[in-house]
């Protein structure tokens, strides 16, 4: 084949468009262009006007900022412990080939969750371990809450990475950024490093809506007050078990319009 050996701005001309018409066609990296620099003003926004109208919390600043990176990790392990298997069976073409096989959904679900909590698991021990080492942070002194606040977390990373796997089947690959996008888009409103309160008042009922805000009060009272409030737990189980409820479903609808239109063996864009 001979090609030219001179640049061509013509060709760079003709790329660039194959790239502008493939961002065009995907919303979801459209947003992804403006969603991160947008995200990371709002969230740490918020936390600067968190400290600067609580400074007698910055005693115990460090304390409660590695206990919300490490169960924010809870979140975020979780929710991507369920969509990126998914993700990787959609790459590897091997999707369809799964569901011909007596595999049922209900146990493809289940499998997602199990390999989701053994992934979290593992990423937390050893945040923690390093914390012990590095700070001489020990977050299991929290004791039971720990355990509660982890549940409560994983959960809701469950529904969000079910969610997300929902979209996928619907949208294709083109869809696959929101598994990061989604999750991040999630943190201002969780109220991982600083009390609801802080959110603009039209927003608060928004975050209460969020099994996470609920397990981060929690957790924060456990280190200011030695205090666990059951009222918290009980709201976001409830909240948790109609998250997880509803990603289900979302799942299950998109699976069986997938099935429908023979697109399981198509893994595109």
């Amino acid at each position: 084949m001979n090609h030219s050996t001179h640049f061509s701005l013509s060709r760079v001309a003709a790329m660039v468009l194959r790239y502008v018409y493939l961002l065009r066609r995907s919303w979801p990296r459209i947003l992804e262009l403006v969603y991160w620099p947008a995200m990371q003003m709002i969230l740490w926004g918020l936390i600067s006007q968190f400290f600067v109208q609580h400074s007698s919390w910055l005693a115990q600043a460090s304390g409660v900022l590695l206990a919300a990176v490490m169960l924010w990790d809870v979140l975020f392990r979780g929710h991507l412990g369920v969509s990126l298997p998914f993700i990787e069976e959609m790459y590897a073409r091997n999707l369809g080939h799964l569901f011909v096989s007596p595999l049922k959904v209900s146990e493809h679900i289940t499998a997602l969750l199990v390999i989701s909590l053994m992934r979290t698991s593992i990423g937390l021990l050893a945040a923690a371990l390093i914390a012990i080492a590095l700070y001489t942070f020990n977050v299991f002194e929290m004791g039971l809450p720990l355990l509660a606040f982890f549940t409560q977390l994983i959960v809701m990373g469950w529904a969000t990475g079910l969610g997300v796997v929902a979209l996928i089947l619907r949208y294709g690959l083109g869809a696959e950024s929101l598994a990061w996008v989604l999750v991040f888009a999630l943190a201002p409103l969780s109220a991982v490093y600083y009390p609801v309160d802080i959110l603009p008042e039209m927003v608060q009922p928004i975050a209460a809506m969020i099994p996470a805000s609920h397990a981060y009060e929690g957790m924060r009272t456990v280190m200011f007050e030695q205090l666990f409030r059951w009222d918290l737990f009980w709201k976001g189980a409830v909240l948790n078990i109609l998250w997880l409820a509803i990603a289900i479903w979302l799942y299950l609808q998109a699976f069986a319009r997938a099935r429908q239109q023979g697109s399981l063996f198509q893994a595109s864009e």
